[in-house]
């Protein structure tokens, strides 16, 4: 009995380890999710933030590994970016609506053109009585 106890107090140690790479406070994101990334761009010396905006097709991982992919048309050509949610480069993750799927992964708009590629609105009966 005495290595289960010495596993979960490296465990303990392991997980604090992980907590002090996580962020405190991430926006609800979910898959369908139209959303506005702002990622830290190095360029030459000089850092600036860039907006990345899409839909999120994918969510993987857990604690400090977790990351969300997130699609869009550029100039008629898929874009797709892969964003660690507790990387430092990224420096916010704004939603803009959400999105009402039915499945984990939206892989299947890589397939789709146009109008196709649009995802319906999740509707929010909170606020009304």
């Amino acid at each position: 009995m005495r290595c289960q106890g010495q596993h979960e107090e490296a465990m303990d140690k392991f997980s604090q380890f992980e907590k002090q790479w996580m962020k405190d406070s991430l926006p609800a994101v979910e898959i369908g999710d139209t959303v506005d990334v702002a990622v830290k761009i190095q360029e030459g010396g000089k850092e600036r933030i860039q907006i990345f905006n899409g839909t999120v097709i994918a969510r993987r991982g857990r604690g400090p590994a977790e990351a969300i992919t997130v699609r869009r048309i550029v100039q008629g050509e898929g874009v797709e970016r892969v964003f660690p949610l507790h990387s430092p480069k990224v420096e916010s993750i704004n939603v803009v609506r959400r999105g009402d799927v039915r499945r984990a992964k939206l892989y299947y708009l890589r397939d789709r053109v146009g109008k196709a590629t649009r995802v319906r609105e999740k509707i929010d009966a909170g606020g009304k009585n």
